[in-house]
């Protein structure tokens, strides 16, 4: 009888400890998103299932082109890509990024724009200046994120900068649907 209650005992042990590390990971290091909406297409589908790795800043800082999520709202999460990093001018003009002046080009949207007739616009032009805070560069402890769908995402061009600490982490892999498993790359 003492044996059968250790042995139970050991199972409930083996049991807490695992949901104890399973909670520890969620909180602090991974944890699951849906894509919810258009804003990322043609990346990111609406339901895609993704893992957002939550430690990643703490190690270093966002960089250009990350797909991040953060807190939009108290209620909501969104998912966008940085674009713009902290002491930099960003500028849109004849749907063509520019960065302190100097071209740079987004692969992610390479397929969009080849489809595009001349007439067409991806990413409606503005300055830094224009947004929300009307800032000359992006403050430190801020990045400027974008839908990589620019005709339909709430991004900086509507929020502003958005804080570092609001960032909830990282995202580049696609676990669910099962035919669109897949790491992002640029």
């Amino acid at each position: 009888m003492a044996k059968k209650k250790n042995e139970w005992f050991d199972w409930l042990k083996a049991l807490l400890i695992a949901f104890g590390l399973a909670f520890i990971v969620r909180m602090f290091f991974f944890a699951p998103i849906v894509v919810d909406g258009p804003s990322m297409l043609p990346t990111l589908h609406n339901r895609d299932q993704m893992i957002v790795n939550k430690f990643v800043y703490r190690l270093h800082e966002p960089e250009r082109f990350d797909v991040v999520v953060f807190h939009a709202s108290e209620e909501k999460d969104f998912i966008k890509r940085v674009i713009g990093l902290p002491g930099e001018h960003v500028e849109v003009s004849d749907n063509n990024l520019y960065i302190d002046g100097d071209l740079v080009e987004e692969p992610f949207l390479s397929e969009q724009k080849k489809d595009m007739k001349s007439y067409q616009i991806l990413t409606s032009d503005f300055t830094l200046e224009e947004l929300p805070g009307n800032h000359e560069v992006i403050p430190e402890g801020h990045v400027l994120v974008l839908g990589d769908n620019r005709g339909n995402s709430t991004d900086s061009r509507m929020l502003g900068v958005i804080p570092v600490d609001e960032l909830v982490g990282r995202t580049s892999i696609i676990y669910w649907p099962f035919q669109r498993i897949q790491t992002l790359g640029e």
